[in-house]
């Protein structure tokens, strides 16, 4: 009888140690997901047309060029096209900033130009940029933009679009308070200049109108 008992504790033990053993191997063949790495850096969309902006040929310049790129273009429901840019700042072919514009109408054939400081009597380090697009031809229109680039860090302080026709047109000029004469100046403000002919249609006569 006690044989018995003997035989069957064995056999239970045995199950038990065999249950721990399928348990410990269930374990193990438990198969560890795969952790997707995600790359969180944006890729740039690749330029359709690229143009280049000359600024300043020293080398010790804030910036020396502009690259604008054309990334893409829309056409809304009235078939009107909105090209899209990234405008790329470099110092000695390293670039320092970036910023992103669109244009409305953008004409197949226009041109960009650049140019530093806010007035013609800024200084050549100038931290204000003003770029311009638009096809060279009278009658068109052209959009302009200033940023102020300081450490890298790039602004967008004011855009404006303006036209010029046989001596007509309507532009913007930015005004400082005097007293900073040749630098940077912390206060200005800017007003759109239009000169129109007048009402009798007068060749050598018209109507300059300011407006802030």
């Amino acid at each position: 009888m006690k044989i018995t008992y003997i035989f069957i504790l064995i056999l239970l033990a045995g199950c038990q140690k065999e249950q721990k053993k399928n348990q410990i191997a269930s374990v193990n063949n438990i198969e560890t997901p795969e952790v997707a790495i995600i790359d969180t850096k944006e890729t740039e969309a690749p330029a359709l047309k690229t143009d280049t902006i000359l600024l300043s040929k020293d080398k010790n310049g804030l910036v020396n060029y502009v690259l604008a790129n054309l990334v893409g273009q829309k056409a809304d429901k009235d078939s009107i096209v909105t090209s899209k840019f990234r405008l790329d700042f470099y110092q000695n072919n390293t670039i320092i900033a970036s910023s992103k514009i669109s244009i409305k109408h953008y004409e197949k054939g226009s041109e960009w130009s650049g140019s530093l400081g806010l007035t013609n009597s800024s200084d050549k380090d100038s931290h204000f940029i003003k770029i311009d697009s638009g096809y060279p031809a009278c009658g068109y229109t052209f959009s302009n933009y200033l940023f102020y680039l300081k450490n890298n860090d790039l602004q967008l302080v004011h855009d404006w679009e303006s036209m010029s026709d046989s001596g007509w047109g309507v532009w913007t000029e930015f005004v400082n308070n005097g007293s900073e004469t040749g630098k940077d100046p912390k206060m200005f403000y800017c007003k759109t200049v239009a000169f129109e002919p007048a009402d009798d249609d007068s060749e050598d006569s018209g109507i300059l109108t300011y407006s802030d």
